[in-house]
């Protein structure tokens, strides 16, 4: 069973679709125990960095996604659940779940591009990951994101994307992948990336 971690945002139920629609059984919760016993956990969703880590604190998620990350078994995140997983964002200066050393910024304002980047954009695969197995590179992605992350760590950056600036768009480091891009949102290649996901053995 894939645990889909319920942290009151939105954007949930969209991934579960996915998930039904690949044949995968799946459960939105937030239920401690059932995550822990989970095969596999997604952290998805929309918000902003701070709310997002004060809904994770209420229900001592945060700690729980820092023991599932431990365990060695798959885990991913999407759009915000790329962000919190480094040590700081510049969004309401907030303190992070910091699994991986780096910070979260935002996209510069003086640059004539709208903020946030909304719509689809191209990534660029910057390393070879079982993640993009199927997955032509250059692929284009859905993207809805004011804030971009920033790894200390270049080699755990698998994937990398323009909009004004050059960013990394897709991490990975032993059983943690992360995107920035919508995977549920993103069509055949972003189902494809799911299923790759879905595959991945334990570290």
């Amino acid at each position: 069973m894939i645990a889909i971690i319920d942290y009151k945002a939105g954007n949930l139920t969209s991934v579960a679709r996915a998930l039904d629609h690949l044949g995968y059984e799946n459960e939105i919760t937030d239920d401690v125990n059932t995550i822990l016993d989970a095969e596999r956990v997604i952290f998805p969703g929309v918000g902003a960095a701070k709310a997002t880590m004060d809904n994770l604190q209420i229900g001592s998620l945060d700690g729980v996604l820092i023991k599932f990350y431990e365990s060695g078994k798959p885990m991913l995140g999407i759009c915000i659940g790329i962000q919190i997983l480094f040590e700081h964002s510049e969004e309401e200066n907030t303190v992070c779940l910091g699994l991986l050393p780096g910070n979260v910024k935002k996209y510069p304002v003086d640059n004539g591009l709208k903020v946030p980047q909304i719509g689809w954009n191209e990534v660029r695969q910057v390393q070879q990951h079982k993640i993009f197995e199927g997955v032509p590179n250059p692929a284009h992605f859905y993207f809805v994101n004011s804030y971009y992350p920033v790894p200390k760590l270049s080699d755990t950056i698998i994937g990398k994307t323009t909009y004004g600036i050059e960013f990394c768009s897709a991490i990975a480091h032993n059983n943690l992948i992360a995107t920035q891009f919508h995977l549920e949102k993103s069509g055949r290649v972003g189902l494809k990336m799911l299923e790759n996901f879905l595959k991945l053995s334990e570290s």
